[in-house]
């Protein structure tokens, strides 16, 4: 009988955590959608949830590399307050500077070695800087400062997807390289998900 009983009260604690699984994955909304201009798909595009509430401070760094002569990420969406470790990966000296918002010049490294910059200043995401290598002129990226961690990076096909989003109603809006496009209202409820697409124009 005991046997029994602790079979019976196994499968009901499974059942339970399964339940409770279930409702903790049905809590965050899903946003998905495309990003596109005249000429076609637009990607390295961030498309983000302007302001959420309760944003706690960042995990930890992020990272940006410079290999094959390139800023990799091109493209590098964070929350204010991240510190970006800048990596050279490559078999030659590498620079990093930014004139925007504060500006800052963080010297020339050679390969293997890392520099970083905590994002502590922005005053009103989203903040963009460009990334530049005075040694190098033709490399070029983007670190983009946001408020909270709900952003996501366009593909190739100028899609995106953003997981993980509290149930409410959001201001929507897109950053891009070359090109803007107006916010939009975008409501998740944690069931199904929102679709939003955007077509940005110079």
């Amino acid at each position: 009988m005991k046997r029994y009983f602790v079979i019976i009260v196994t499968v009901l604690g499974v059942a339970a955590f399964g339940a409770s699984r279930a409702r903790t994955m049905a809590a965050g909304g899903t946003i998905d959608g495309s990003v596109k201009s005249a000429s076609g798909a637009v990607a390295d595009a961030v498309v983000y949830i302007v302001q959420a509430p309760g944003m706690s401070a960042p995990a930890g760094p992020a990272q940006m590399d410079q290999r094959s002569m390139k800023f990799s990420p091109h493209v590098l969406p964070i929350t204010a307050g991240t510190t970006v470790n800048f990596l050279n990966s490559d078999a030659t000296q590498h620079n990093v500077f930014s004139p925007d918002n504060e500006k800052y010049n963080l010297g020339t490294w050679p390969q293997g070695q890392t520099q970083t910059h905590a994002y502590t200043k922005c005053a009103k995401a989203p903040c963009v800087y460009v990334q530049l290598c005075r040694i190098h002129p033709e490399m070029e990226a983007y670190v983009v400062v946001l408020q909270n961690p709900f952003f996501a990076v366009t593909d190739s096909n100028g899609a995106f997807h953003i997981g993980n989003v509290p149930p409410g109603t959001y201001s929507l809006a897109v950053w891009a390289e070359k090109g803007k496009a107006a916010p939009k209202p975008v409501t998740t409820d944690g069931v199904k998900p929102s679709v939003v697409d955007f077509t940005i124009a110079k």
